[in-house]
């Protein structure tokens, strides 16, 4: 058991992460109080089944009544509206952070209204699965894994200290960034992938030369993969599409210029442009499992299907 960071705390939005969260705080006795908020009266429901929490509301803003800290785990859509709801309800000093991906757009969605002496600190921690709702969440999700805050200039120090106590009290590990650069950078190493995912796993889909069966029974690792990243929730990631726009478009065309060269490098038969790149991207995957974000197990770290 850890110390008791927090009186109460308030999850809005109890899906993957946000059960996550409350499993961990719960474990770990991190909290007196824990109240969970989710429009759906079903999820809410589920959520109680699971014991996720002391107490359960489909109101937002009584969730975030006198809560110390109110974590907002929405697609980044619903950002403003939440924010909207909550903002009479919360009380001086209370810390509001969010989970969501893109951090340029939920700033300017709910940044605006919170209230004097409210301390709002937009956070992500990058660490989930392709599986969605409450059921999906599981101790443990976030140890080793990095959460991003991405503070405005005037946040008060010791509530950034609070906060990210919090997160290290779930095993993450802590580190600050600009918005935009946040933005920027995830753009690349998450929302670009699984818009390539998506984008993959659709034509499959579409090719009349080969059955919807053969692609299934015959899927390699690779494409295997693909579909799992292009099972994330259908929500949450048109938000993060329609909420980190300009970034993704860039990375996008620089990912289109790239494919461009590996194209005319095999229609040429250019065998060394071909070994330079793959060498290249084999060292990348040595790095991260250097860092500690992989294990350098067979079949990606999952454990193979004839066990």
């Amino acid at each position: 058991m850890s110390e008791i960071l927090f009186n109460r705390i308030a999850l809005i939005g109890i899906g993957l992460i946000g059960s996550s969260i409350a499993r961990d705080i719960r474990k770990l006795g991190l909290a007196r109080e824990v109240v969970i908020s989710t429009r759906s009266a079903e999820t809410l429901k589920r959520a109680e089944e699971l014991d996720l929490g002391t107490a359960y509301t489909t109101s937002a803003a009584d969730a975030a009544r006198d809560a110390d800290l109110v974590i907002v785990s929405v697609p980044v859509g619903a950002s403003e509206a939440v924010a909207q709801q909550i903002a009479s309800s919360l009380k001086p000093g209370a810390i509001v952070t969010d989970v969501g991906s893109t951090k340029a757009s939920v700033i300017a969605q709910m940044a605006p209204h919170m209230p004097e002496g409210v301390h709002f600190i937009p956070g992500h921690p990058l660490a989930g699965t392709e599986k969605s709702g409450p059921d999906a969440g599981f101790s443990g999700l976030f140890k080793g894994r990095w959460c991003i805050f991405t503070p405005l200039p005037d946040t008060d120090a010791d509530a950034l200290a609070r906060l990210g106590g919090f997160w290290q009290a779930l095993g993450s590990r802590v580190d600050e960034m600009d918005p935009q650069h946040h933005d920027k950078v995830l753009a690349i190493v998450s929302h670009l992938p699984h818009i390539i995912a998506y984008n993959i796993v659709g034509t499959a889909d579409d090719l009349e030369a080969v059955t919807e069966s053969e692609v299934i029974k015959y899927s390699a690792s690779g494409f295997r993969d693909f579909t799992r990243l292009a099972a994330s929730d259908p929500t949450m990631w048109r938000d993060v599409c329609l909420h980190n726009k300009d970034a993704i478009l860039e990375m996008l065309a620089r990912f289109s210029e790239d494919l461009a060269y590996l194209q005319r490098a095999i229609r040429w038969g250019e065998g060394d442009k071909l070994i330079e790149l793959f060498s290249r991207t084999r060292a990348v995957r040595r790095s991260i499992v250097e860092a500690g974000q992989d294990v350098d197990v067979p079949d990606f770290g999952r454990h193979t299907l004839d066990k």
